[in-house]
Parts: structure tokens; C-alpha cells; sequence
């Protein structure tokens, strides 16, 4: 199928990006376009305005940054999964990157993309939520700072303003252990069920594709936090989640999986 009619701008700057986000009715960013453009061509997004910002270069960057690095909202995955900098400080990130779709995709697709997305199935919001990261937004209004953990609001819904866009993701260093496990059935395919797990002091777990959102596995952490075992812990990576059910896979097949997986992580994390 072919999208519906819209009007198209191309930003020359962050700021103009902002100014016809404000003053246009309906409009949505177009970055690599690999999350936006499958919708569009479906029909299941219909937007009035396409603002593209792909050739706003000062949003591609990695930057050491003291306690944590900066990840240009712009920065391709291939640049993210290939970033030394990356996987000395932050290394869950850029092995998240690497599996995200194909070479195609990820030499194209945008880490701020992704996020701004939303969407549960992703690998990267996941990443970023087990991570404590904080999430640079600009809007007319100047800069905002939101934490991951309120972040991702609901099904493709995130607490980004119709007239802000993301410009940066501040990733903390960490030196503990770490995981991502990933199930699917080919390389480049969503995950059925994926786990991020990071061990810095305390223990964080992230869910892919096991809710409408991205979403911690908070249940696991309080276990792990009151002194849980893994085999225990691990056991109750569903409760409180409403897992999809789909072609994929049933809601009862993803949460014996997170079962599985998060004890998979949790085992390779914490060593």
C-alpha cells in the first residue's frame, strides 16, 4: 500500500524543527524513517506533515561526558554497536545496538528513533530503561530532562510533546556485569521476548515485547533486592505484566520465555 497525502518540510536546524512542530497541525519527525514509513505505508499512521530532520548532523555524536555518555538522538546503530567509547563505559549498549534488525537497518535506523518510538517490541528502549538513563528533550520552551522510567507512557505513546523533539540520551558509565538476551526466530526479526539486565550495586531488569510498553520487570528487582535467589527470582519475571498475544507466540508461551531469559541474564550478569 501507499501512504496517504502529507506535506513534507526538511529542518535546517533543531530549532526549526521545533518551530514547525509548533505551528503545524499534526506533524510528525522523520529520522531514518524505519519505524514511521512501515506504518505509513499500512495506513495505521496517517500524519498531516512530514518534518525530516535526518541531516541535522549535530545530533549525531557519542561524547564522554564524566559520569556518563552522551548519544546524539541521530546516532545510527551501526555507529552506537561500533562506538569504543560505548563499549569501555557503557558496554550493553552498543551489543543492544548490534542486534537490532539487519546491516540495512542499522546502517539507516536512529537510536532516537527508536525511543521516541516506543514501541515494546524495541531492544534499545529496554536497554535505556535498565540503564537509568535520562532523555534530553527540546521544545519551544527550551530543555527538559525526562527519566526513562517515565518515559514510555503507553502503546506507542511517550511523554515526548507534540512540538519537542529528542536530542540526546545521557547513558551513566557502569563497571558491573551485564546481559541482553534475545529470542526470536531470525537474526533480523523483533524479539518474541528479550531481557536487559544490569548489575552496578543494585540489580536493574528490562522487558522487551512482554507489554504495550517497554517496561521494567520490577517484581524480579524486588526479589533480587529482598534477597532472592535467581531460580526465585526469575520466576515471577511476569507477574503484574499483560504480555501480547500473536502470531509469534501466546501470552502464555512469552511468560514462561521471560522466565527463561531473565534467568539466563540474571546468571550472566551477576557472574
Amino acid at each position: 500500500m501507499f501512504p496517504a497525502s502529507f506535506d513534507f518540510f526538511k529542518a535546517s536546524s533543531v530549532a526549526d524543527a521545533v518551530s514547525i512542530l509548533s505551528r503545524e497541525d499534526d506533524a510528525k519527525l522523520l529520522a531514518g524513517g524505519h519505524s514511521l514509513l512501515p506504518l505509513m505505508k499500512l495506513r495505521l499512521a496517517s500524519p498531516a506533515v512530514l518534518v525530516d530532520i535526518s541531516a541535522l548532523e549535530e545530533l549525531a555524536f557519542v561524547e564522554d561526558k564524566g559520569d556518563y555518555v552522551a548519544v546524539g538522538a541521530l546516532t545510527r546503530h551501526h555507529d552506537v554497536a561500533n562506538s569504543e567509547l560505548l563499549k569501555s563505559a557503557v558496554p550493553i549498549l552498543p551489543f543492544v545496538a548490534s542486534k537490532v534488525g539487519d546491516p540495512s537497518v542499522r546502517h539507516r535506523g536512529t537510536i532516537g528513533g527508536s525511543i521516541a518510538h516506543g514501541d515494546g517490541a524495541s531492544d534499545l528502549p529496554a536497554a535505556i530503561l535498565a540503564l537509568d538513563s535520562d532523555l534530553v528533550a527540546v521544545g519551544p520552551d527550551g530543555e527538559r530532562v525526562i527519566q526513562a522510567k517515565d518515559f514510555f507512557l503507553g502503546f506507542l505513546e511517550t511523554a515526548l510533546r507534540p512540538n519537542e523533539i529528542l536530542t540526546e540520551i545521557r547513558v551513566p558509565k557502569f563497571s558491573g556485569g551485564w546481559s541482553y538476551q534475545k529470542f526470536n526466530r531470525r537474526a533480523q526479526d523483533w524479539a518474541i521476548v528479550g531481557v536487559a539486565a544490569v548489575h552496578n550495586g543494585s540489580t536493574k531488569i528490562s522487558l522487551v515485547n512482554m507489554a504495550s510498553t517497554p517496561i521494567r520487570a520490577s517484581a524480579v528487582e524486588a526479589a533480587l533486592a529482598d534477597g532472592a535467589s535467581v531460580e526465585v527470582a526469575s520466576g515471577v519475571a511476569s507477574e503484574g505484566l499483560e504480555p501480547p498475544s500473536d502470531l509469534n507466540a501466546s501470552a502464555d508461551y512469552r511468560r514462561h520465555l521471560a522466565q527463561v531469559l531473565v534467568k539466563r541474564a540474571l546468571t550472566e550478569a551477576l557472574g
